[in-house]
């Protein structure tokens, strides 16, 4: 199942209790379902638990039942359109002027801002425009939330009420809808736990951490893959300036502890300084094997320098 799916469901578990919130419900559901006319209402939807949530919320809102209503009872499989539709004109106008507009002058769309005063009516229209026109990404590929209405107006009339609750949200008009969407993850989980999902909201941020926690070890891998690379690399460097000593008969010449040094080298070349550091006896410091090493490499830099010369000459 999808996020949204599940996300629909557990909104589905709250009661349909106080008459303003389930009116308020089925006005977002109305606003943002198939149709919503004068002569029709159509919701369509898949999922099971809305469609048994449908006829309890409008027969609590609007005192109506539905003229067509498919029979839940059997078990159906995944994708099977379960269509509600309203005709009777009785019937259409009770809800069309129980929500504000006039049953006698053509439907233009619109939010009734009296309908949605109080906070928990807010929410529970909310509520109603995800489930008949929500959708969301799954958390663990992106962030991306959004809510699609063939309503030019009630959708323009969303992006403001929104904004006057403080979750500015984007807006985009796709081919014939109009597209109100989110893409930062804390206001996606805030808007979840406002419509009433906070399951969903603390999926959503744990997904968001447990990603958040697998790029860090990433980048530390990647950091410590670099590292390693570049300690090969110095090694390889050290380990050739020792034999260039050694082949020139210098090495007798060094210094007991440059000696001592450039051995531990060669018989080690795969261990990092700090590690090469611990196989002195007493062990030495980082610091100091890394100093003894650069007096290595310059000794190194001098015999080239001396051999360049008798070249020349």
């Amino acid at each position: 199942m999808s996020f949204s799916f599940e996300t629909k469901n557990e909104l589905c578990r709250l009661p349909v209790q106080k008459l303003c919130c389930a009116r308020a419900e089925a006005y977002g559901i109305l606003l943002y379902c198939h149709t919503f006319r004068s002569d029709e209402v159509r919701i369509i939807t898949e999922n099971l638990n809305f469609a048994a949530r449908l006829p309890k919320l409008f027969r609590r809102a609007f005192d109506v039942e539905f003229d067509r209503c498919p029979d839940i009872s059997g078990s159906f499989s995944g994708g099977v359109k379960l269509v509600f539709q309203i005709t009777e004109r009785e019937k259409l106008d009770h809800i069309i002027n129980l929500l504000g507009y006039d049953p006698r002058q053509n439907l233009a769309l619109h939010i009734n801002f009296a309908m949605v005063e109080e906070e928990c009516c807010r929410a529970a229209f909310l509520r109603g425009c995800f489930f008949a026109g929500g959708s969301m990404t799954d958390p663990s590929k992106r962030y991306h939330l959004e809510l699609t209405s063939s309503h030019m107006q009630a959708s323009r009339e969303l992006e403001v009420l929104l904004r006057e609750c403080g979750y500015p949200p984007k807006s985009v008009a796709r081919n014939s809808s109009f597209v109100t969407y989110y893409k930062q993850s804390g206001q996606i989980a805030e808007f979840l736990k406002w419509i009433g999902a906070p399951e969903a909201a603390v999926e959503m941020l744990s997904t968001k951490k447990e990603k958040g926690l697998r790029n860090s070890v990433n980048r530390r891998l990647n950091c410590d893959s670099a590292n390693l690379d570049k300690a090969v690399e110095a090694a390889q460097g050290q380990m050739e300036a020792i034999r260039k000593l050694k082949a020139a008969g210098l090495w007798e010449q060094m210094p007991d502890k440059l000696r001592e040094t450039a051995g531990l080298r060669l018989e080690y070349p795969e261990l990092t300084l700090s590690e090469l550091a611990e196989e002195f006896d007493p062990p030495v410091t980082k610091s100091c094997l890394n100093h003894r090493l650069r007096k290595i490499l310059a000794l190194a830099e001098e015999l080239k320098e001396i051999c360049k010369k008798e070249e020349e000459r």
